[in-house]
């Protein structure tokens, strides 16, 4: 009898201690302020390339003889407009501090893509305009890959990037000149 006694109150402190743990990994326990804000940041990123993965298909799914077709595609980069400045005014984690001037750089050129698209599309139809569009909007993807490529733990490459470590020598001085010859790579990729 002693034993069930026993085993009842085992059973119960394991179903509690359980339970507890539980609600505590689901509540976020255990987890300081760094952790979630890492956390929330790549969700919301997570969120911001789903959203570009769709205006994507949205864009090219439009029919290009429709009636309706330069005001859709004007609509779709409105909202895209919207999801990168929402994007760059993300809180951004020390972990990702290396992109922040990129985040807020691509979002520039996208709203300045957005500007000439309308310039290019209301109206009369304006090539240069469109051309401008283009390469702003080029810009503003190459910036939010070179993002997706530090999201992934992986070190960008190519032409004119230059990455700098926290353990690198000199990081003072080579921190403005990766940050403007990551821009520039950017700007060459979308050239």
């Amino acid at each position: 009898m002693l034993g069930n006694k026993w085993v009842k109150k085992f059973c119960t402190g394991v179903v509690y201690t359980t339970l507890c743990v539980s609600l505590c990994f689901a509540s976020g326990c255990g987890k300081n302020a760094a952790e979630d804000g890492l956390e929330t940041y790549k969700a919301s990123m997570t969120e911001f390339y789903d959203k570009l993965a769709y205006y994507d298909q949205s864009i090219n799914g439009i029919d290009p003889n429709s009636e309706n077709a330069k005001s859709q595609l004007l609509a779709y980069l409105d909202e895209m407009n919207e999801s990168y400045k929402t994007m760059a005014e993300l809180e951004i984690p020390e972990e990702f501090d290396g992109i922040s001037e990129i985040a807020v750089e691509a979002a520039d050129y996208m709203q300045m893509a957005d500007e000439f698209y309308h310039l290019a599309y209301d109206g009369v139809f304006d090539e240069d305009n469109e051309q401008l569009a283009a390469q702003y909007y080029q810009r503003a993807n190459s910036r939010v890959q070179v993002m997706l490529t530090v999201l992934h733990g992986e070190i960008p490459e190519g032409e004119g990037i230059t990455v700098t470590t926290e353990n690198s020598e000199d990081t003072e001085n080579t921190e403005n000149s990766e940050n403007s010859e990551a821009v520039e790579t950017a700007e060459n990729a979308g050239n």
